[in-house]
């Protein structure tokens, strides 16, 4: 009987676990829902105003409206393009950054792995917090300055662990074979070595997307993130005047949207760590 590749074999697992398919399937309904919202197929309106100021919600208005009438599940719809983007483009940024810099710290060695090594130590040893705002003060606010911040500061993980693997992968027989039949540093290292880590760059991007959602929000909430368009994190700062006077519901719109994606990602990362662990296979 044929044995079942990883990836096939990591697919089957995924499907037949119901709780990381359904965070897969909330994570392509948010994903579907940033891409319309970026199209202006929804949400294109959501400066609208639709209704009296505050109306609590009900069946016209599933999250009630806003101090100007705004209707806040529209907003909520437009944090989600805003939310995902940053979580795209910081992945785009941080991935081929910690990839470059693990896999030549941990093929390389010598002065190359202690400057790296020397590199993200210095990254991790600074408060994250702290790093973004000044990153973020530095090139001044507006959903530019997060992608930046967020994808500058957000390789170190990735860095650490692919480097951790390619010390171990460099010396085994399929790298010493390519070496034997001439092959080049560069054929070694990105044509077989970076294919058998692609599991780690998977799990990690599915990572990298709840933390940057969370940074996003965090960074908008201190006013340093998106301007003049709401986000999740602008929701917030909006509702904290309002909870004084009993109006809730876009707190609890936007720190819903929130809690949803952010725990169907890690669900999924879990998942994906679980699936695609060579040492779990056939277990």
């Amino acid at each position: 009987m044929k044995e079942k590749s990883l990836w096939k074999d990591a697919l089957g697992r995924l499907i037949k676990d119901k709780w990381a398919f359904g965070s897969l399937i909330v994570v392509l309904t948010y994903s579907l829902i940033a891409v319309l919202s970026a199209s202006g197929v929804i949400a294109q309106d959501w400066a609208k105003e639709v209704g009296a100021s505050n109306l609590a919600p009900g069946s016209e208005y599933w999250f009630g409206t806003d101090i100007f009438g705004r209707d806040v599940f529209t907003k909520v719809l437009h944090g989600t393009k805003i939310a995902m983007s940053v979580g795209l483009m910081t992945a785009l940024i941080a991935i081929p950054i910690g990839v470059t810099l693990g896999a030549l710290a941990g093929y390389y060695g010598g002065w190359v792995d202690d400057f790296i090594t020397w590199l993200y130590t210095t990254f991790s040893s600074i408060p994250n917090i702290m790093l973004l705002i000044s990153i973020t003060m530095i090139l001044g606010k507006g959903i530019f300055s997060v992608y930046v911040a967020l994808g500058a500061t957000s390789w170190v993980t990735l860095c650490r662990l692919i480097r951790g693997e390619v010390i171990k992968h460099k010396e085994r027989e399929y790298v010493q074979a390519a070496g034997a039949i001439g092959g080049s540093h560069f054929r070694k290292l990105f044509i077989h070595i970076l294919p058998n880590v692609t599991h780690i760059i998977i799990i990690n991007t599915s990572l990298q997307f709840q933390f940057a959602i969370k940074s996003e929000v965090i960074l908008s909430y201190l006013g340093l993130g998106v301007q003049g368009e709401p986000s999740w994190g602008t929701m917030i700062d909006d509702a904290k005047l309002e909870l004084t006077r009993g109006i809730w519901w876009q707190l609890a719109g936007a720190t819903f949207a929130m809690f949803l994606v952010v725990l169907a990602f890690n669900l999924l990362g879990d998942a994906l760590r679980d699936s695609l662990d060579p040492k779990l296979k056939g277990k």
